[in-house]
């Protein structure tokens, strides 16, 4: 991971962005700040970041819009950081497609692995492939190296999600890494604390239902029915989840 990797602390309360500037700058990154929409917005201007960490309650623009407008137009890592009883908000913006939250009052040790862990995901993700050296080989109905799942077809190599013979569907970090791990295990009984130690490094806990807002994202893009049954990746009562390769 890039040592100087650039973080954008977006919070209206300026003791929160020194305190987060001098804890994350100390450990090695770069931290830029703002405290509302337009400031963001003036800060990606200016130079993209790697990861924001957006409070969800600012004056004016509501953050879930910000974590919306972000997802929609920068490759960047999104960490929400919400008040502990905003269970809706954290709903939503997992929903819009955020990596991971935190919850106020938060420990900074916990912030910074979180932050690590992301960082990690988005790096994982966005590696090149491996340089071809043989000569291409012939022309075949599924590209190589690419694995259908579902209606869709997942490419190892280049971590993307692409719809069969179609355009490329965008996947978030802790999303690639959910469907990575399945193709990884199929057929095989998944629990939710196995998903997050994978995806996560960190157990599950009570009422935590990040995994099966990933996962019901997940499934509108790769199931042959998104609105019907699940076939690719099922549900296995009082026990977790179970990728189906072939999902008949």
């Amino acid at each position: 991971m890039d040592a100087r990797a650039r973080l954008l602390v977006v919070d209206d309360d300026s003791s929160v962005r020194a305190l987060l500037r001098e804890y994350l700058g100390g450990h090695g990154f770069d931290v830029a700040e703002a405290r509302d929409g337009v400031q963001m917005r003036e800060q990606l201007r200016a130079a993209v970041p790697d990861a924001v960490l957006l409070d969800l309650r600012l004056p004016g623009e509501d953050g879930l819009a910000l974590a919306r407008e972000l997802r929609e137009h920068h490759p960047v890592g999104v960490i929400m950081v919400t008040a502990s009883a905003d269970v809706v908000d954290r709903v939503v913006g997992l929903e819009l497609g955020a990596d991971d939250y935190i919850a106020k009052p938060f420990d900074l040790r916990e912030l910074l692995a979180r932050v690590r862990s992301v960082l990690r995901r988005l790096q994982a993700r966005t590696a090149p492939p491996p340089i071809e050296t043989s000569a291409p080989a012939p022309a075949q109905t599924q590209p190589p190296g690419r694995l259908r799942v579902g209606r869709c077809e997942f490419d190892l190599q280049s971590r993307r999600l692409f719809e069969v013979g179609g355009s490329e569907l965008p996947l978030t970090a802790m999303e690639y890494d959910l469907l990575a791990t399945f193709v990884a295990n199929p057929n095989r009984v998944l629990t939710r604390d196995q998903l997050l130690l994978q995806t996560r490094q960190r157990e599950w806990e009570p009422y935590d239902r990040s995994i099966d807002i990933r996962i019901g994202r997940l499934r509108r893009k790769i199931e042959p029915d998104p609105e019907g049954q699940p076939r690719c990746i099922r549900t296995v009562r009082n026990a977790g989840y179970m990728f189906v390769p072939g999902g008949n």
